[in-house]
């Protein structure tokens, strides 16, 4: 039988109701398994007593396990490679970084260490987006609320995480309910993160991205552009042809609008293709009427699963300048960490043939540390 995870919350929260047990408890339940990992529930004091044979028959502290971590040679970035109870694998990624190393405006930025955690969201990935290993996987399954928020759990054992970002495999917004879910559960306690501090990265999925300021106020929206022109797009990004360019630009119009929130614009930087300086500017005059801010991504080699290449420091440094020069766009250049454990923008996959991993994750401190 297959148990459900104890914070799948609609899950405990209709059993709870159905045995006239207060709901009220399930926080109290989290916090016992936050402190002591893969605890079995009846060792969660203080319940009452018909909530014990009710969680140890339908219920565990954790559905999946953590069945790999790997440590990048930069000291900073962990992968890890986390096994569900189906036997799928999904990859999440720490990436520790000290936002007081930065600058802006010639000062060092605020603040000081901090952990943001790279979730997955789906089992594979049906965007097929040629740059990204995921992609290669094809699509498999939706993880459940509580198979997002144990990825939290186990990279919980390896660093205090204050920040979240839905970059991880999958579409998050294919996978809306338990994405809503998800984030619901880490803003309360005893998670307790703040929704600002949580980010979800979209290829652009209009009518999702629609109703995402209602059910979660104050999360960032990141949106995966990654070129100015529609035709360009659809031939990196094959998804995109579900959603024509003018119509998502227009969607985010109206989302801004609403939610008076900066919204974060990821490019991928890719040789001869996206990165010459007429892509700058025409990228320029379609961002112009927003309010955002550009993250130009270096581009992560995926061996034989992409052809593409990585643009030349020169042309990210010159296509940063005209957004920032011509445009007044606040425009940042992803720092690369974790490739060399396949752990950066891009790369995550998992060859379930052999159970183990391969391909990359970047930092988003840049996202984290311009939230203002």
């Amino acid at each position: 039988m297959a148990f459900r995870s104890v914070f799948d919350l609609e899950a405990i929260k209709s059993e709870f109701e159905n045995a006239g047990i207060s709901t009220n408890f399930i926080p109290l339940i989290w916090k016992h398994v936050l402190r002591n990992p893969n605890c079995e529930l009846d060792q969660v004091p203080s319940l009452p007593s018909a909530a014990y044979p009710l969680l140890v028959s339908k219920f565990k502290s954790s559905t999946s396990t953590l069945h790999s971590v790997v440590e990048s040679i930069d000291n900073v970035t962990t992968k890890l490679l986390v096994k569900l109870q189906t036997r799928s694998f999904v990859e999440a990624v720490i990436m520790r970084y000290d936002t007081r190393l930065g600058k802006y405006a010639g000062k060092p930025r605020p603040g000081g260490p901090r952990a943001t955690l790279c979730i997955s969201s789906q089992v594979g990935c049906k965007m097929g987006c040629k740059f990204c290993a995921t992609g290669s996987m094809g699509f498999k399954s939706n993880l459940s609320a509580g198979e997002i928020v144990e990825q939290l759990i186990h990279a919980s054992c390896f660093s205090n995480i204050r920040n979240v970002v839905f970059m991880g495999m999958g579409e998050p917004l294919n996978n809306y309910a338990s994405i809503v879910q998800a984030v619901q559960i880490m803003t309360r306690f005893p998670f307790n993160l703040s929704t600002r501090k949580i980010t979800i990265s979209t290829v652009g999925i209009v009518h999702a991205i629609k109703k995402l300021h209602s059910d979660l106020p104050n999360v960032n929206l990141a949106v995966s552009l990654h070129a100015p022109i529609h035709e360009i797009r659809c031939q990196i990004m094959p998804a995109a042809r579900a959603f024509p360019l003018d119509k998502l630009m227009e969607t985010l119009q109206v989302y801004q609008k609403n939610s008076q929130q900066k919204i974060f614009i990821e490019y991928i930087m890719l040789d001869g293709l996206n990165d010459e300086e007429w892509h700058a500017h025409q990228l320029g005059k379609l961002l112009e009427t927003l309010r955002v801010v550009v993250n130009l991504i270096p581009f992560n080699p995926i061996g034989s699963l992409s052809h593409f290449r990585t643009s030349n420091e020169l042309n990210v440094l010159k296509f940063q300048k005209i957004l920032r020069g011509f445009y007044n766009i606040r425009t940042t250049v992803r720092k690369q960490m974790g490739q060399d454990i396949s752990g950066a923008c891009g790369q995550l996959v998992v060859n379930s043939s052999d159970k183990h991993s391969s391909g990359s994750s970047e930092t988003v401190a840049d996202i984290e540390d311009i939230r203002s």
